[in-house]
């Protein structure tokens, strides 16, 4: 299959090649994984009755309360439910070997629109994209390619991808700031370009604040250059995310950044028994959604996947659905850092030499960074980000 194929060679190239950039932005027990579908219907979209749309959601092995992207991909088609008054229907997977069967009984129930969450689904969402040309579907986190990686276009099928290497730039540069050990950590559930482009952005950050003070803060858990790392090797083994964080914390680290949904809970239970040990989050606004280990964030890597979501069920109740892929950025604040919360007085109150070589509190270094790539003064490349 291809996404086998994707996965071998994932570390050696992305294969993530748009063309062009979007505008930020009656049920069976059918789930293979052996969960019932959700669905609530609400009452008439504005525009006219929209009672009738189906919208389909179908996670991956992680599930909807993996407090991370599907759980942000599920929010964002309850709150289209909510505001149009259409029927979401969202199924889990417990395993990959249920994307195929999940996407193919979603679309015999008749959605009109059928989204899958993750790279993992880009095999079965472009199967039945292709065999239903007369539904719409839409997959976050990659786009669509061939056996040979080639870039293929659907015309009933929407990529939404973000550009998460932007943010994670700020978030190494904030960690590197933030250490009093001189190193930090990143680790990746799989080694998919959805993962490694946010430790690609975070190894920039760490090394972009280094070049600025004069620092060596180290960086465990993911070689750029080689495109090598530790990863725990799926997105729910919360014991292996244990395991790998109690390893960066023996070798000095005092903040890491998992990159594997639901994983990254065993993370925080291991910064939970060291002191000083801090935690970013990423898709999601940690300190809310894993609210259990607020005290530990430091951070999150916002993917604004909800709104994406929403935007896109929008665009196809009303006839405007199109092909063009969404690629969130910090430019249109598809992607970004979530507050400091408990942390902003120690962020506020260190001070750094910021970017453009004068003194400043660090916060305001990681405001002046956002700046600089925003009006693209700083272009944050990763091999793994998607091409706009």
């Amino acid at each position: 299959m291809r996404r086998v194929l994707k996965l071998a060679a994932a570390g050696a190239a992305a294969t993530l090649v748009l063309a062009a950039c979007g505008e930020a932005p009656e049920e069976d027990d059918t789930s293979a994984g052996g969960d019932s579908a959700e669905s609530s219907e609400g009452g008439e979209a504005a525009g006219g009755d929209a009672g009738d749309f189906k919208a389909c959601m179908v996670s991956d092995s992680g599930g909807f309360d993996d407090q991370s992207f599907n759980q942000s991909g599920k929010e964002g088609l309850d709150a289209a439910a909510e505001e149009l008054g259409i029927e979401p229907v969202e199924v889990e997977s417990q395993a990959d070997t249920d994307y195929a069967t999940n996407v193919s009984n979603l679309v015999s129930q008749g959605c009109n629109i059928t989204i899958g969450v993750g790279f993992l689904l880009e095999d079965a969402i472009q199967a039945a994209a292709e065999e239903n040309p007369d539904t719409n579907f839409a997959l976050i986190d990659s786009a669509f390619s061939d056996a040979d990686f080639n870039p293929v276009e659907l015309e009933n099928a929407k990529p939404i991808l973000f550009n998460t290497a932007e943010a994670s730039y700020l978030a190494g540069y904030l960690a590197a700031g933030m250490t009093e050990s001189g190193t930090v950590a990143t680790f990746g559930g799989l080694q998919i370009p959805s993962v490694a482009v946010f430790m690609d952005g975070f190894s920039d950050g760490v090394d972009k604040f280094n070049e600025d003070n004069g620092t060596d803060v180290n960086l465990l858990g993911w070689d750029k250059e080689a495109q090598e790392g530790a990863f725990s090797g799926d997105f729910e083994n919360q014991s292996q995310g244990q395991t790998l964080t109690e390893q960066f914390i023996s070798q000095g680290a005092d903040i890491i950044m998992p990159v594997a949904g639901p994983v990254g809970l065993g993370a925080a239970a291991a910064a939970s028994e060291a002191d000083g040990v801090h935690i970013i989050w990423v898709d999601s606004d940690g300190y809310l959604t894993a609210s259990e280990y607020s005290d530990l964030m430091l951070t999150s890597v916002l993917k604004q996947i909800g709104p994406a979501v929403e935007t896109t069920v929008t665009e196809a109740v009303e006839g405007d659905f199109t092909n063009e892929p969404y690629v969130g950025t910090l430019e249109n604040d598809g992607v970004g850092l979530a507050e400091y919360h408990d942390m902003a007085d120690d962020v506020e109150g260190t001070m750094v030499t910021g970017p453009d070589g004068e003194e400043m509190s660090l916060a305001e270094a990681v405001t002046m960074l956002e700046e600089m790539v925003v009006s693209g003064d700083i272009t944050v490349e990763s091999p793994n980000s998607p091409q706009q």
